[in-house]
């Protein structure tokens, strides 16, 4: 699997060890990728090009972290978000896939939580699970409502969510995803960085599906008015931007709430510097949260936090910019061709070609 540093593109800042949000010390990644069927679309029966990714903040606990969100253009789904929005704690995995199995996924990962117990009762046997779900659409390319994202793909992607190298690209929820007219879906960076003698650690996760090709932008050289590359089957020149993307940004700095906010509102940035802008049809969803302050969460009594200065949060803002741009590029790079329902085709970015413009503008 290549990246995006893999062929030769310059990035700013200095990644963790995997460049990736496992680099954040407990979060675990898992996938479920569901690839059947050829043809034209039959609904129910498919073509299938699509999945499931689940995120988890401190593994396999319950072990809520300090999280916010933003939403720079709402058109999408992040269930849940109120109530992380006005507790300011994330009590669930972070789970991904396709527009219309939204439901099935947060109904199966409440039945995962139960049957482990990842939950804290108010009293008794009183509790309620509220997971964070996440969407974006991959009907061009896949049967999206035939529903096939099932309990077990579910339950599979939890299961197998661990840390280290991550799969990128075509994979899990991103299976079916298109990203700047290119073949989109998963993509991953960290940054490293020291504040007041203590080193810390910032990583993003993206599931790209969003942008134009006229758009997309590498290192500031206008890769997708140059690039000689065949535009998609179905969709020659497209007008408007549409899709989706999804943005996780964690890290090990002790933030708080609001901070964690700035943190969010900074993504953004990082998806402008790749040429995107958050157009009408697109929905726009991010969340960050801190794996610090692991006392914090309590039902009684009083909780102490630390966090860091407001002052001292430059380094971090940068680090959310970088690592969002590198994660979509990622994304980008990582993913192959793929054909899908109806014939309808969507080409991977394709690396020899962003190399010879990465050359000629003197950017490898």
């Amino acid at each position: 699997m290549a990246r995006g540093r893999d062929i030769g593109i310059a990035l700013d800042g200095t990644p963790g060890p995997l460049n990736a949000i496992t680099d954040i010390t407990g979060v675990e990644v898992g996938h479920t990728t569901i690839l059947r069927g050829n043809g034209p679309l039959n609904v129910s029966e498919g073509p299938v090009r699509t999945g499931v990714t689940a995120v988890l903040p401190r593994g396999k606990s319950f072990a809520p972290v300090f999280a916010a969100g933003f939403s720079l253009n709402g058109n999408g789904e992040m269930t849940g978000m109120h109530w992380v929005e006005e507790s300011g704690f994330l009590e669930s995995p972070i789970m991904l896939t396709n527009t219309h199995s939204v439901g099935t996924v947060r109904d199966t990962t409440i039945a995962w939580l139960n049957g482990h117990g990842l939950y804290s009762p108010i009293e008794a046997d009183i509790f309620w699970h509220m997971p964070v779900v996440a969407e974006t659409y991959d009907g061009v390319l896949s049967d999206i409502n035939g529903f096939h994202v099932r309990p077990g793909h579910v339950v599979s992607a939890l299961n197998k969510a661990v840390g280290g190298p991550v799969a990128e690209g075509s994979v899990g929820s991103g299976t079916g995803m298109i990203c700047h007219g290119f073949k989109g879906g998963i993509g991953t960076a960290s940054r490293i960085m020291e504040i007041d003698g203590q080193l810390l650690t910032l990583g993003a996760f993206v599931q790209a599906n969003h942008g134009k090709r006229a758009d997309l932008t590498i290192t500031g050289i206008p890769i997708g008015r140059e690039i000689d590359a065949p535009h998609n089957l179905f969709n020659r020149n497209p007008t408007r931007e549409t899709g989706s993307i999804i943005v996780i940004v964690a890290t090990d700095a002790p933030l708080l709430p609001h901070q964690l906010k700035r943190l969010a509102r900074r993504v953004p940035i990082g998806i402008g510097r790749v040429g995107a802008y958050g157009g009408n049809s697109s929905g726009d969803l991010f969340i960050a949260f801190s794996t610090a302050n692991q006392q914090a969460f309590r039902r009684s009594g009083t909780a102490q936090a630390t966090f860091i200065p407001n002052d001292e949060l430059d380094q971090l803002f940068e680090a959310v910019v970088q690592s969002v741009e590198e994660a979509i590029l990622n994304a980008l790079i990582a993913a192959t061709d793929m054909t899908g329902r109806d014939g309808n085709t969507v080409y991977a970015l394709p690396h020899d070609k962003v190399r010879v413009l990465l050359q000629k503008y003197r950017r490898l």
